[in-house]
């Protein structure tokens, strides 16, 4: 079933991605052959937009362009998982840098500011943001991600990668909450190396904890610190007494115990006001940007997209190029995968051949089924549908060798090959071409291997293609062509 050699097109995301690099691309560079592609989506897709999609697909497919995506998708893991290594190095160093050496005694509420402040900042800045229209604002980490991740592409088109990846997401609505998402989780890998830095430094050094003021008293000490530990107490972490907050003015000694209290004090309000929002904040835009694109959707009224209609969803449908090939452009055949889809067995073709050219070969196997010759466009339109419904096993493909083998001949050949699990091509000479066809033979082949067919696949003559087609059982599959036509 066409279905099933089309997969079915699962509509999700990378499909979704991969048709908007498409159109970009045709976009800023105009748009490719896409015969055979367009010819396929309308026979395996249902509706427009899964048409969109097959034929996004196809074209990746032979433009290389899904592995441009897939490199590109490995990139930005790997500039994300550098990024989150550097968050995670810079909270061990902002624990270093908050703690010191042991070497004096450290002031609780400034090692408390050097650890949240900016963080609290930032923090701010991303919710009052949902004030702004603006995909980006509040993501400063998550647009330095997408930043690196430009900066990694290599290419014209691997740069057409992230930008698709942007306007999709914009288009959704999901772009700040993927943003957001970095920047929440390098904040997060933060705060872990800040915490596991705090407990490793002050397992191993002897620390002593002070407060210090000129203007307050120490009952605003021992108030903050009481409405600080509130949360973190609920957490199971240690808040110290009054007595003790009252005696850590720097100048009283202090004993171990105190020291330790103050320890699990500073622990719990990194761990509270500082990883639980950010662990918050990140659960929060991963499932509001998953929400966002369940609906995911093909917009098919955007540029690119909307001309397509009268090809993939025609009220009557058309045959020809559908548009002009791009410079350097070379039909590639794509043999079809044994037992992707129903088969006839074994046929024969004649491409435009001239009328001293007996046809039916008189040589015909007993179990190979003629499929005529190609003289027109809607001789090739039949046949092409016929295929594309009831590919062939082994097809022969019988050319004029004295012709001039066209761009438009060996797409014809390539989209047909594409049809068929196995396919060859005979050239025959017709009776007065002499050395015409013969000089002609070698840019036959030339291009013929272009396009994908290996040489052992070309016979000069017609008795050699039939000598290969000629089916070892002599089952008859005459019937089953008969009942493939539409």
């Amino acid at each position: 079933m066409p279905e099933t050699q089309g997969k079915a097109v699962e509509d999700g995301f990378k499909a979704h991605w991969l048709a908007e690099t498409l159109r970009l691309r045709e976009a800023l560079w105009g748009p490719l052959d896409d015969a055979s592609e367009s010819r396929r989506a309308r026979a395996e897709g249902r509706g427009f937009a899964q048409r969109l999609l097959l034929r996004a697909r196809y074209l990746a497919e032979r433009e290389k362009l899904d592995q441009v995506v897939g490199k590109w998708a490995g990139a930005s893991r790997a500039a994300l998982l550098g990024l989150l290594a550097m968050g995670l190095l810079a909270g061990v160093g902002a624990a270093l840098g908050a703690l010191g050496d042991g070497g004096r005694s450290v002031n609780v509420l400034l090692a408390l500011v050097a650890l949240l402040g900016v963080n609290a900042l930032a923090y701010l800045f991303w919710l009052s943001s949902f004030l702004i229209r603006s995909d980006h604002a509040g993501s400063w980490l998550g647009e330095s991600w997408l930043w690196l991740t430009r900066k990694l592409a290599r290419g014209p088109d691997a740069a057409l990668a992230p930008r698709a990846l942007a306007e999709l997401l914009s288009r959704q609505g999901a772009l700040r909450w993927l943003l957001g998402a970095v920047s929440h989780a390098v904040w997060t890998m933060a705060f872990i190396g800040a915490l596991a830095g705090m407990l490793a430094i002050l397992s191993a050094r002897r620390y002593s904890f002070n407060w210090e003021t000129t203007l307050l008293s120490p009952d605003a000490f021992v108030w903050l610190v009481s409405a600080l530990g509130r949360l973190p107490a609920l957490l199971g972490f240690p808040v110290p007494p009054d007595a003790v907050v009252r005696a850590s003015d720097g100048l009283q000694a202090l004993p171990e115990s105190a020291m330790a209290l103050w320890s699990g004090w500073l622990i719990g309000c990194v761990a509270v006001y500082g990883l639980l929002p950010r662990l918050a904040g990140l659960g929060a835009s991963l499932y509001a940007a998953r929400r966002r694109l369940r609906g995911l959707a093909v917009d098919t009224t955007l540029p690119g997209y909307a001309e397509l209609r009268d090809r993939l969803d025609p009220s009557s449908e058309t045959t020809g190029v559908d548009s002009a090939a791009t410079d350097g452009y070379q039909s590639i055949v794509q043999p079809l995968d044994a037992g992707s889809r129903q088969t006839v067995q074994l046929a024969v073709l004649g491409i435009e051949l001239p009328t001293d050219v007996a046809w039916p070969p008189a040589a015909l196997p007993d179990g190979v089924s003629d499929l005529g010759v190609i003289d027109s466009r809607s001789q090739r339109h039949q046949i092409l549908d016929r295929l594309q419904h009831h590919a062939a096993r082994r097809l022969l493909l019988v050319c004029d060798a004295s012709q001039t083998p066209d761009r438009g001949t060996i797409a014809l050949l390539s989209e047909l090959g594409s049809l068929a699990q196995q396919t060859h091509v005979a050239l025959v000479s017709p009776a007065q071409a002499g050395e015409r066809s013969q000089a002609r033979a070698a840019a036959w082949r030339e291009k013929l291997l272009r396009a994908g067919f290996a040489p052992e696949a070309m016979h000069d003559g017609l008795s050699g293609g039939l000598g290969w087609l000629e089916p070892p059982g002599g089952h008859d599959v005459s019937a089953d062509l008969a009942h493939a036509q539409p």
